[in-house]
């Protein structure tokens, strides 16, 4: 995909469908990726429902990620991040952005292996701190040294973040020249893996 903006076409967007089936798109990777701005429009190009992982959280406990982790603590959190999101993989086919640490429980990998397709949003670490330094809103960077905090979990994650069905990276151009360079990649995986042949038929 050239940045000319091509947009894929109606037989790419089937192929993603019929491979897809029930399942859900899960889009992983570090806060500031911009997984929910794609995920939003990837889930448009499709016409499949969104949700944000951290968004349906907060519903839950009625209170916001920072106050979660205030009032409760990270491991607290995380549980509920584990039911949330289980609940959400049942209720696919949707498109889903998680939270940059949710990939890291192995039980919620199981189950996102199980139930959807995985597609990590690979960005610089650079780049995600100049996105990210302003907010308020990141209770694992409200530390003294916030871009060395972010460093240390870009070290911990990658590794694990790797282990995506797909590896789509970040780089210098418009959201909607990144929504189509992930549908095409979701398309080519699907057509690769053959698992649209039998639902096209």
């Amino acid at each position: 995909m050239t940045n000319d903006h091509r947009r894929v076409d109606a037989a790419a967007v089937h192929t993603i469908r019929a491979g897809l089936g029930d399942r859900t798109i899960v889009f992983v990777g570090m806060m500031g990726a911009g997984k929910t701005t794609l995920g939003r429009r990837v889930a448009a190009r499709l016409d499949l429902p969104f949700a944000d992982l951290d968004a349906e959280i907060e519903k839950a406990a009625d209170l916001s990620v920072a106050e979660i982790f205030a009032k409760y603590g990270e491991a607290h959190f995380r549980d509920g991040e584990r039911r949330v999101i289980a609940r959400l993989l049942a209720e696919g086919p949707r498109v889903l952005a998680t939270g940059g640490g949710a990939f890291m429980n192995p039980e919620t990998r199981a189950a996102i292996a199980a139930a959807g397709v995985s597609v990590w949003i690979e960005a610089d670490p650079d780049v995600l701190f100049q996105r990210i330094r302003h907010k308020t809103t990141r209770p694992l960077l409200a530390t003294p040294d916030p871009e060395g905090t972010l460093r240390r979990l870009v070290a911990e994650r990658y590794p694990v973040y790797a282990l995506a069905d797909l590896t789509v990276r970040s780089h210098d151009v418009s959201k909607d020249v990144m929504t189509e360079e992930i549908l095409a990649a979701l398309a080519d995986h699907f057509a690769a893996s053959g698992e649209v042949s039998a639902a096209s038929e």
